[in-house]
């Protein structure tokens, strides 16, 4: 039995409306539903009477409810005691992100608590800060992030983004190259690209839609090394990480930045120095 069913059949029960329990958990409601069907399936009994109306707890649904609460409560109180004694943080990032500030980061909350260890879970940005909500992570470092419901956004810092072309491109031998001239036609995305990537390019003058989305950023970087046509967008610290000698990074004209955040739970608090 997993406790993400206990935690949506409890948000159900809380609400008795299947709609705002999945906007209290930041879900879609289908999988609020296949979740607590799959829950009462388990359990072989129904747990909730629904109509078009209203939906009620059976009376199975009320003594399961009780329990889940505790199971619920036992397992944060095992995650608190296991943070404690362990010192572990928990950060959230996306695959391919952030390396180098991440490497500079954990260098840096070293050296002011040399008992941490540090954990980093790679989930896409939506699953990141839900996981942040539902306290599987500690900290989720995002870009172009403004705000989230439940959250503490903090602006942590701001990188420039570069065209990122192969060395056969028109445009491989410039200093600086608009959007625009690139065309949206021939720009590759990667799984790596928060929408707000592309928010930024639009605004300085992107039109239309990307030619498709390839895989990891290191297969998008091999895809437009081997294509003279296609270019793609990299903030900067992604940029000084490229290993490839079969594309070139050139600045964006006008200069266009993100800004990079890091989100905490508004009740949250730092993780306790691990006793040495």
């Amino acid at each position: 039995m997993e406790l993400r069913a206990l935690r949506y059949f409890v948000t159900v029960a809380g609400e008795l409306h299947f709609g705002r329990a999945a906007e209290r958990l930041h879900i879609a409601q289908p999988a609020v539903s296949r979740q607590i069907a799959a829950l009462e399936r388990e359990l072989g009994v129904r747990l909730f009477d629904r109509s078009p109306r209203r939906v009620r707890l059976t009376d199975a649904g009320r003594r399961v409810l009780a329990s889940a609460r505790e199971a619920l409560a036992a397992a944060d109180r095992v995650r608190v005691v296991a943070r404690e004694q362990a010192g572990v943080m928990r950060i959230g990032t996306g695959a391919g992100q952030f390396t180098a500030r991440l490497e500079r980061g954990i260098d840096a909350l070293r050296e002011q608590a040399p008992g941490f260890d540090v954990v980093l879970v790679d989930l896409p940005l939506t699953a990141r800060l839900n996981a942040l909500r539902q306290g599987e992570i500690d900290l989720a470092l995002a870009r172009e992030v403004r705000s989230a419901r439940g959250l503490r956004v903090l602006p942590a810092w701001t990188e420039s983004l570069f065209a990122l072309v192969s060395t056969r491109h028109p445009a491989a031998g410039r200093a600086a190259v608009g959007v625009a001239e690139l065309g949206a036609d021939a720009l590759k995305t990667s799984l790596g690209h928060d929408l707000s990537v592309l928010s930024a390019l639009r605004d300085v003058g992107l039109q239309g839609s990307p030619a498709r989305r390839a895989g990891t950023v290191q297969d998008t970087i091999v895809e437009v090394g081997s294509d003279p046509r296609s270019w793609t967008v990299l903030p900067a610290d992604q940029v000084t990480e490229i290993r490839s000698t079969r594309v070139r990074a050139i600045p964006l004209e006008p200069r266009t930045t993100i800004t990079g955040s890091v989100s905490c739970r508004t009740t949250s608090r730092a993780p306790a120095r691990r006793p040495t």
